[in-house]
This record gives structure tokens, sequence and C-alpha cells, in this order.
């Protein structure tokens, strides 16, 4: 993908696109890669880069909501664990299953989750990951050693999935660019367009020139997760809020904290949630969280509640306790909870998605997670098809393989994230072989890496590098400011920069990943 070849097909399209979609995270993604796949001519525009947001910020997990089968929501289970299955066939370099053990320190646990478990397992069917079983406290020690032994009475083993969400993002965009898609990330949209009462099209500003562009389109769909009402209200200013926003929190501990391959999944903490620690490239995944906030945000900062929330419930399973000095990184981000009415607190809320035409013709998409993704954007593109009066032609994204599709690699490798694209990298390497070098002692990535991501995956700041196409300010963001210079320099040879829009990146980027950093 080339930004600056996208640019210019938008450019010289003087007529109409077939749709416009607006958003770059998962849904807008989704979106983008079943209208594109279709043949449909199809433009997303994201006014930051792409799964900056709330789809880079999630727990990593592709389930099927075992909260939710509690809850009774049988058809929300159903689909997400179909959707599980296809996302884990179509894209095997980045979805992998994920054994969990719930830990049961009350004699009516075992039976109780183990029974409830099974039912999961059987409504997976042949999409199923793998069966649950109860385990012994050895057995449980065995895969946890670092699990609070005091009062455990064993466990019961169950099977998801887990996925690196940002990279499948990436990915997402690059399958949808195959297609025949375009898309711009730094593109904003600051209006709609309107015939008469009907949307016809998106004013956006380009984030890097300023440069304003008015573009037609038969359809706009609005994919703009926890930014959804602003859209509804470009439309139609009185147009009532439905966007409940919740902020989840997670940190990131040294592995030391959760050795092995098996995940920690506690059914119920204090205020509902479901509390995960999860392995997750050599680091463990803690969280999350559930707090109501007012207003949504680009960059959502951790609370200090937030934070010992989830340092109070690890040192109440782990046996290594963890405290503020062993966390690595904290991130935020924000759920598109669709307000249900009747005064429900956002964590009860189920993570069904919501779709809605409005009159002027506007698709909106939103609510859902990571998992039903690709559910999601198979409705949004029926209903915009049908409201552009576009030419039906049938979905094809249930076996489509995502860009980077190879069933087989070494998840020891750090590169295994890139699948096929993997011998790319490894050929910028063999060219110049101070590529290899890796960018930080405590980071598993490599110089190339920037490069690749800058000339292929339409990276465009430090930060889309280090926060997105690698993981690295999740994973320890003291040292992804550290290597914060070293990326720039890289990022400017690259892209055609000077020593000054270098140093003004490590400022910007220091300045954001300071918000990671828990003293």
């Amino acid at each position: 993908m080339n930004r600056d070849a996208m640019l210019h097909a938008v450019r010289q399209e003087l007529g109409y696109w077939d749709i416009i979609i607006i958003g770059g995270g998962a849904t807008g993604l989704g979106v983008a890669v079943d209208a594109a796949s279709r043949g449909y001519a199809t433009l997303l525009l994201e006014q930051h880069d792409f799964a900056k947001g709330t789809s880079s910020r999630s727990t990593k997990l592709v389930h099927g909501g075992v909260r939710y089968l509690r809850q009774g929501n049988i058809s929300l289970v159903l689909e997400a664990l179909n959707e599980r299955g296809l996302m884990r066939q179509n894209a095997p370099h980045l979805v992998t299953h994920q054994a969990f053990l719930v830990p049961n320190y009350d004699w009516w646990d075992g039976p109780f989750y183990g029974a409830g478990l099974r039912v999961y397992d059987m409504l997976a069917g042949k999409l199923g990951l793998g069966p649950s079983k109860r385990v012994s406290k050895d057995e449980t020690m065995r895969r946890i050693p670092t699990l609070r032994d005091t009062g455990l009475k064993g466990g019961v083993v169950y099977y998801d999935g887990q996925f690196d969400d940002s990279r499948l993002a990436v990915n997402l965009a690059q399958t949808a660019a195959e297609n025949g898609g375009v898309l711009l990330n730094y593109m904003q949209v600051t209006g709609l367009m309107k015939s008469g009462d009907m949307v016809s099209g998106v004013t956006a500003v380009d984030q890097e020139s300023g440069e304003e562009l008015h573009i037609h389109g038969r359809v706009v769909v609005n994919a703009t997760g926890v930014f959804t009402d602003s859209v509804l209200q470009m439309d139609d200013p009185k147009a009532q809020q439905i966007i409940r926003p919740s902020q989840g929190v997670h940190i990131i501990l040294d592995k030391e904290f959760l050795p092995g391959n098996t995940a920690i999944m506690v059914p119920q903490t204090e205020d509902g949630r479901v509390l995960f620690a999860v392995p997750w490239h050599d680091k463990a995944v803690v969280g999350t969280t559930d707090t109501p906030v007012d207003a949504p945000s680009l960059e959502p900062r951790p609370l200090e509640e937030e934070i010992e929330f989830i340092l109070h419930h690890a040192a109440m399973y782990m046996s290594k306790v963890p405290t503020r000095a062993d966390v690595r990184s904290v991130f935020a981000g924000l759920r598109p909870l669709v307000e249900p009415g009747g005064g429900k607190t956002t964590s009860s809320i189920a993570r069904d998605h919501f779709l809605v035409v409005s009159p002027s013709g506007l698709v909106t998409i939103t609510g859902g997670k990571w998992t039903t993704y690709r559910k999601m954007a198979q409705e949004a593109v029926d209903n915009a098809v049908l409201i552009a009066g576009l030419e039906e032609k049938s979905c094809v994204t249930k076996h489509l393989r995502i860009h980077g599709w190879l069933k087989h690699v070494d998840r020891k490798d750090p590169l295994h994230v890139y699948g096929s694209d993997e011998p790319f990298i490894r050929h910028l390497v063999e060219d110049k072989p101070e590529l290899g070098e890796l960018l930080h002692e405590s980071l598993p990535y490599i110089k190339a890496e920037v490069v690749w991501a800058v000339e292929n995956e339409m990276a465009r700041t430090v930060e889309d590098v280090l926060g997105r196409r690698t993981r690295a300010l999740l994973l320890d963001a003291r040292a992804s400011i550290e290597c914060a210079p070293e990326t720039a320099r890289i990022m400017a040879e690259a892209l055609g920069k000077d020593d000054a829009w270098a140093q003004d990146q490590v400022r910007q980027y220091t300045e954001l990943a300071q918000g990671y950093v828990i003293d």
C-alpha cells in the first residue's frame, strides 16, 4: 500500500464511488474488505491511522464471550464462536487457539464452570478449538506455577482464540487494497454532502497537507466506533446519541508473572467484568476494567483507580504479586457500547452490534467486537447495496484469505506476524545487513520492520510504527521511547523527510508514550 498512490486515485475519481466508508478500525476495514471483494468501487477514510483507537487496544482475544453465555445471550455466543472459527481459518498467521484456565477456589466452582464450558464447546461445533475439561490442583499448578495455591481446589481448562489486533487491521487494509479498494489514513471527514435530503458524499481534509476534498459516493457507511454520534450529528444535528463509551484498561507484565502457555480467566470481578491474564508476545496482558466515560477520545488515558483495580485483582490470583514497578506498559481503550436504555451499567451491556439506516440513507454500523467484525461488515454492505441501488453481489468473505495468510508459522519467531510477507522483510536484511539489527535490546523488532512499515503498510509517523505496525509501545513503553530516535531516522530516510521532521516526530512520540508509563 502506498499513500501517495491512494491519494492520487481519490483525486482522479471525479465521479461517484459505490461505497464510502468513514472509519478505519476493525469494523470499517471489514466493510472495506467485504465491499471491495464483491467488486464495488470502495473508498475508506480514516481521520488518524488504521486501528488507532479501540481496535488496537483490545484484550487480544478472539472469543465467543463466556460471560454472555452466563447472561443467557446464546445468539451472540453462537455468532461469535462461528466467527472465531472463520477468523482462525482466514488469518492463521495471526489468530491461534489459546488454552485458558478458570481456577476454582470454592467446591462448587468446578462443576458450575465445567458444565457451562461444555455448553460453550457444544455451541462452537466443528469450529471448536478444543474440548474443555476439569483438572486437578496439581495439573492446575503445573500449567500456571505462579497461581496462588492457598485454597485452590483445581481448575477448568477451555480454549478460545488469541490474535494481534493492529496487525490484523493492517492486513485487512492490504486485503481491501488487493481487491481494488482505496484506503487513506490521516484523511478526516469533516462533513456530509447531500443531494436533496439524501447523503451523496463527504468532505474531507488531508491531515498531512491541509487539502480539502469533496468526494461523491452512492452510499456512505458510518463505521466510526466511539465517534459514531459525531457522524450521525453531521447528518442530523438533532440526532440522539446512541453510544455510551466504556473504558477498558490493561497492563503489560513480563512473562515471569505468567510462565507457560496457559492464560488465566477469572469469571467475575467486583465490577462484574471478566479478568484475564494472557500470554502475548512473550509478555502477559492483564485486564480489563469497565469505567463509563463522558466523551470519546483518540488517546484515552487510564485512571489511577483502574490501574490499582487490576493490580489488586492480579494479586488475588498470583503468587508472584505484581507492583507498579513491574508494569511495562498500561493502555486504555474505549468500547463503543450502544445505549440500551433502562439505566444498565456498562459492564452488563452485551457487545451486540447495532445497524441503522438514517432517513438520509446514511448507513451506521457500530457496537460489536473484533470477533464479529466480518459478520458486521457483511450486514453493513448488504444494507448499503440496497440503499445505493447497486447490483447485488454475494458476500465472499466467509472463506476469503486475509493478506499474509500462512497456515504454518513459527510463533517463536517475532516475524511470524507478517505471515507470507516474512521472506520480503528478510530480503531487506540481505540487501542491507544493518537492517537486521534490533531497534532495542528489550524489544523483538528489527530495523527492517520500520522500512517495511513505511514502504508497504502506509506507516506515516513514529507512533504508527511503534504503536501499531510493531507493538513496541505496548510491550515496553520506556524501551519504545528509547528507540524512537532511530525509528524516526529510518523513517525520514524512507519518506524523504529532513532532520527537523524526525526531531518533531521523536518529541510527539515521547509525549504520547509517557502516558503508557506509570511511576
